[in-house]
């Protein structure tokens, strides 16, 4: 079985490695100004949001990328599914968001299109390795 990157547990694919780096906690002054600047509901920011911060997941080997992808393809496939709830935040946590707009995105389904869209070129040389491979050996 695929294991997590930090954990010795096996790897579960969960969409908030996409929108996790977006959380400011306690980074308000570094990571939160950085994102300040960017809209979640603007097109091209979103475009600029998922490239520079989403889909660089730089702890993530090829074979967890074609994972991930595949569960929100998986995701996305659900019409039922509601990505506007992996935006709410429990008041149990520390977290936050950089702008108000992450908290009731106009489309967070679109959001996540968007990701499926840009990783699929991003990625798409890590994709590939990984689909000629027998994923029930990992």
């Amino acid at each position: 079985m695929l294991k997590d990157p930090f954990m010795n547990e096996d790897f579960e694919p969960n969409l908030m490695w996409f929108i996790g780096v977006f959380n400011v906690y306690d980074r308000e002054e570094t990571r939160g100004e950085e994102l300040v600047a960017f809209d979640p509901d603007n097109q091209v920011d979103r475009d600029v949001l998922i490239v520079r911060y989403s889909l660089k997941l730089r702890c993530l080997s090829y074979r967890h990328k074609f994972v991930l992808f595949e569960f929100l393809a998986e995701k996305l496939k659900d019409c039922n599914y509601d990505f506007q709830i992996l935006f709410n935040i429990d008041d149990v946590y520390d977290s936050s968001w950089p702008r108000t707009e992450w908290y009731a995105l106009k489309d967070p389904r679109g959001f996540f299109e968007d990701i499926y869209r840009l990783a699929s070129e991003e990625w798409k040389d890590d994709l590939h390795k990984a689909s000629l491979e027998d994923q029930s050996t990992w």
